[in-house]
């Protein structure tokens, strides 16, 4: 076996195999044995790592109880054996990572004492590997230890820094060191290394100016000088220094993220010798810049770096004149501009150099010109450019410097948050802090600069007014650096009126825009060169023809609109009747494509019901019901519950003439929403709401122009009560509206216990949405028909069935409808005895569930991962995935079913356990909330629940009867259920068995409640 306590303690088989050491006190007592492998551990020194200088009484007995239960985990690959004094775990020190890690820094270090640095490096390299966090974090207490260790650690590393710098590596350990630096400032070993290591990569200045930071920090902290050491290698340094060598700005904050950019500049770089970085304002073009070129100029290939500041020039003419500067010609100053440019000329003629214009959008035409002279007279120049578009010389390669994904923008803001407060931990809002700065780098650090006097809390509640909030920077920056206002501006200035003409009116899109939206909206034919040139002066991003704005660029354009309520009812028209030619085309073969263009306008269509909702509550009536299916598909309904209430507190009791099932759309998105607004029925939402929806259906003569209100209503309220002519009458001769009533009827008939009528409607319905088309219709058929054949024994087939559904669903990316087929596909798993399999199953769905805010789904995968571990004999995991399911339902009529089952899970846990009074009392609570359930079939599980624990095998085998009655079949593929009937089964005759079982056939619910 291999034991790891350098980090959460981990044990593995020799095969890799994990093994589980139980809870927080086995992983103590263990690392307590491991800390001393091979050799005796005294009972009184580990009582008191587990218990404290003080043990309890009884310690002694707990610690030999254990100690048992640790045996048995680790039996048969480790044992613990008893002493005279304590115990002793018996494994080799070798298989224990801290034993690891000392012997191999050990020979580290004593190949490096002895010159040879490159096997140095290697050993320390490999010790250091070992660690996998902090040392010892299943003893918290250890304090002493702990430190010990995390100072031989650091140890290690300096070693390894030294033999990389012997090695001539110095280059690539500056930002590495600078960290180091950073968390020990008081090191003079690491001020050493790091001031080599800056001298290595060709930045001697720096590297002075590290001293400098050193003495500070020495006489600040410990009233002492440098050391007689660290004062000789600054003297060195110092002597050796070469002055005027072009040089890159220093950094003082550290670099994060953008590793995929940096790649590929560095590729190339490599092949290319004019590379010009594009983005907007403030997106960390120089910054990524500096970064690119510090790493070439590490690598000390021709002569270097050379960096050029553009943005302070005004004139175009004088970029040769800052080139000459950054190079160190000063004499070039004194000369005519053609004297200048041939000097350039002469001066990069002979050299291989990399030449850094940084912001040349102000300039761009006169920093092209400047670029294209030098690639074609100096063959051993290459460029790297930064602008806010592009050069547009033939050979020059773009690099897209795009705002930062979520992950780095958060570590962005952390790392800036920690400058400004040092104990600041983290926070919920920081993600939505840095998406709603569109992960502009300078913003989120403006952002987190405020920290120091606002609340994470108050500081994204203010992104609002994002321009008033973030108008302090660095004042060491230029003036359009400063602020978030200015960083735009510098950009706003460099368009003309047309182009700000339409990035104005383009704000009033949300998530950006097609051409034909753009024409349709903004009232300007033939846009695209307009557009062109915004997206080439990072004012517009393009992808996939849609035309996307920063939401900061937004905010700063949108301050001028033009007409905005006249921009707003042409938008909000646009949309409603883009959605109105969609719905149809949502229930058909055609789908797919309509979902992902309503997916992509879903920013859009959000906006245009919020404006008709205000100002034309009746299109807003016609969006929100042509959108109600889209939504269902994709879960976003729970969104709509906010508008919609405000839509029909607008239109009032009534609907508007000739909108009635639009009226009733609005109000079932009402009764869809979850918590507060959940759908009522028996659980007792909103009733009046409820009653009036079911006037209004009643009173429809059919057959229905938007036919999912069917299925809608349904989920909404719970299975109505109507006659099947009703129901043919409102679906009419739509072939997917029939599907759609097959299905719902197949469900009545499944709820009441008519397995073979439900099993006909879904074929039924699945033929149908077959001949449509319609992938949400079929997996909707196949769930239940893949469960009712796993119901019969036909597990190869449920599967089969089951997996063509999810196929269907993955297609739609619905995720509440993929939820239900994972925990299905799970279930079938566990009754196969797949325990790993099922649990797999049950975590998707979970994760699904829990990302669309989908409660009721969530608590069907806590309740499946609780029967999976119930069912693999772990019943205190089972007993908390139960309570945290139970946790999850919501109070609407569908959770009832859920519940039901949550509670007979819980009770038969308890039954496992040995406590058969507490799981008859579960059972029981299930079996009176089954009564109010939709349907029989929660009664029927309640019944053979109860069986399990009943005072008699006759009785036992009544409510196994009566189950069957309600279920209109057996339970033959549960195992629980499979289980008990054999034992009633042992326990009667043949003859007895029967009887009873026909009795409770015949009583069905009243077998249930009796006692």
């Amino acid at each position: 076996m291999r034991f790891g306590i350098l980090g959460p303690l981990d044990i593995r088989t020799d095969d890799g195999t994990p093994v589980d050491p139980g809870g927080p006190r086995p992983r103590a007592l263990l690392t307590l044995l491991l800390l001393d492998a091979g050799r005796a551990v005294s009972a009184q020194r580990l009582a008191e790592g587990l218990y404290g200088t003080e043990p309890p009484a009884g310690a002694a007995n707990a610690l030999q109880s254990q100690i048992s239960r640790l045996r048995r985990r680790l039996a048969p690959h480790a044992g613990i054996e008893a002493t005279a004094t304590g115990y002793r775990v018996a494994v080799t020190p070798d298989t224990v990572d801290i034993h690891q890690f000392e012997t191999w820094s050990a020979a580290g270090r004593a190949a490096l004492a002895a010159g040879d640095h490159r096997n140095a490096a290697a050993r320390l390299r490999e010790a250091l590997a070992l660690w996998r966090g902090p040392a010892l974090p299943d003893l918290p207490d250890a304090h002493a230890e702990a430190a010990r260790l995390e100072e031989l650690r650091l140890a290690a590393v300096q070693d390894r820094i030294e033999a990389d710098l012997a090695l001539g590596e110095g280059s690539g350990l500056v930002a590495e060191v600078r960290a180091l630096v950073a968390a020990h400032p008081l090191s003079e070993r690491l001020y050493g290394q790091l001031m080599r290591a800056l001298h290595a990569s060709g930045r001697p200045a720096e590297a002075l100016t590290v001293f400098e930071e050193a003495r500070r920090a020495l006489a600040d902290q410990l009233g002492a000088d440098p050391s007689p050491e660290l004062s000789a290698l600054h003297l060195e340094l110092l002597r050796g220094t070469e002055p005027e060598r072009p040089g890159l700005p220093g950094q003082l904050t550290r670099f994060v993220g953008r590793e995929p950019e940096l790649a590929r500049i560095a590729d190339l770089l490599a092949g290319s010798r004019l590379v010009t970085l594009t983005g907007p304002g403030g997106a960390g073009k120089t910054r990524l810049a500096v970064e690119a070129a510090n790493r070439m100029e590490a690598a000390r290939t021709g002569d270097g770096v050379c960096f050029v500041e553009l943005a302070p020039l005004a004139d175009g003419s004088q970029i040769p004149y800052a080139v000459l500067t950054g190079l160190g010609v000063r004499e070039g100053l004194r000369s005519p501009a053609a004297d200048t440019t041939d000097r350039l000329l002469a001066a990069l003629e002979e050299r291989e150099l990399l030449l850094v214009l940084d912001n040349c959008e102000h300039l761009v035409e006169a920093a092209a010109r400047i670029a294209a002279l030098l690639l074609a007279s100096c063959p051993g120049v290459r460029v790297l450019a930064t602008s806010r578009e592009s050069l547009n010389i033939t050979g020059e390669v773009l690099v897209p410097v795009p705002p930062l994904p979520p992950e780095p923008a958060e570590r962005l803001f952390l790392d800036r948050a920690r400058a400004v407060r040092p104990d600041f931990g983290g926070h919920a809002r920081v993600p939505h802090i840095c998406a709603a700065l569109d992960g502009l780098p300078l913003a989120i650090e403006l952002a987190a600069a405020r920290l120091r006097t606002l609340t994470p809390d108050e500081l994204a509640d203010r992104l609002d007014d994002r321009f008033r909030l973030l108008s302090r920077g660095d004042r060491s920056k230029a003036p359009r650096h400063r602020t978030l206002r200015a960083v735009v501006e510098w950009s706003w200035d460099l368009l003309d009126e047309e182009e700000r003409d339409l990035a104005r009116r383009l704000t009033v899109f949300s998530g950006g825009a097609t051409l034909a939206a753009v024409e349709a909206v903004c009232g300007l034919p033939y846009p695209e060169d307009l557009l062109a040139s915004l997206v080439e002066k990072s004012f517009l991003e393009v992808s996939e023809g849609r035309y996307r704005m920063l939401e900061t660029i937004r905010a700063f354009a949108a301050e001028d609109l033009p007409d905005p309520g006249g921009l707003r009812d042409a938008h909000a028209g646009y949309f409603l009747r883009l959605a109105e030619e969609a719905e149809p085309k949502l229930r058909g073969g055609g789908q797919l494509p309509w979902l992902e263009r309503l997916s992509a306008e879903h920013g859009n269509l959000d906006a245009a019901l919020r404006h008709l909702v205000r100002h034309g509550p009746e299109d807003a009536l016609r969006l929100m019901a042509v959108l109600s299916c889209f939504w269902r598909l994709r879960g976003l309904h729970g969104e709509q519950v906010t508008s919609a209430r405000e839509l029909l507190a607008v239109v009032g009791d009534a609907p508007p003439p000739g909108l009635t099932e639009e009226y009733v759309l609005c109000a079932i998105n009402v009764l869809l929403g979850d918590g507060d607004h959940a759908a009522g029925g028996a659980a007792g939402g909103d009733e009046g709401l409820v009653a009036r929806v079911d006037a209004l259906m009643a009173g429809c003569e059919g057959p229905l122009r938007l036919p999912y209100i069917l299925m809608l209503w349904s989920i909404a309220a719970g299975p109505r009560p109507a006659t099947d002519e009703r129901a043919l009458a409102l679906a009419g001769d739509d072939p997917w509206a029939r599907a759609l009533l097959d299905v719902g009827l197949g469900f009545r008939d499944l709820l009441a216990g008519r397995p073979r009528e439900a099993e006909e409607r879904f074929v039924r319905g699945l033929d149908g949405f077959r001949a449509t088309g319609d992938r949400w219709g079929m997996a909707n058929c196949l769930d239940p028909l893949g469960m009712s054949a796993h119901a019969r024994g036909e597990s190869r087939r449920a599967l089969e069935l089951l997996d063509e559904g999810l196929a269907y669903m993955r297609e739609l990316a619905a995720p509440e409808e993929t939820a239900d087929l994972l925990r299905a596909r799970g279930t079938v798993l566990l009754h196969q005895g797949d325990t790993a399999g099922a649990e797999a199953h049950f975590e998707q769905a979970l994760t699904l569930a829990r990302g669309a805010g989908l409660p009721d789904k969530v608590a069907g995968a806590r309740r499946g991962l609780g029967d999976a571990a119930r069912l693999s004999g772990d019943t205190a995991r089972a007993r908390v995935h139960y309570e945290n399911a139970l946790r999850e339902c919501a109070a609407n009529w569908f959770s009832v079913g859920e519940t039901v089952r949550i509670l007979i899970g819980l009770g038969r846990t308890a039954a496992a356990e040995g406590d058969t009074e507490a799981a008859h009392d579960w059972f029981r609570q299930a079996a009176e909330l089954a009564v109010d359930g939709p349907g029989t079939l929660e009664l029927a599980d309640a019944a053979e629940a109860l069986a399990s624990v009943a005072d008699s095998a006759e009785r036992a085998a009544v409510l196994l009867g009566a189950a069957t009655a309600l279920r209109g079949a057996r339970a033959e593929a549960d195992p629980d259920v499979v289980r008990v009937e054999r034992e009633v089964r042992a326990k009667l005759s043949a003859e007895a068995y029967d009887q009873a079982f026909d009795q409770g056939l015949r009583q069905r619910s009243a077998a249930v409640s009796e006692r």
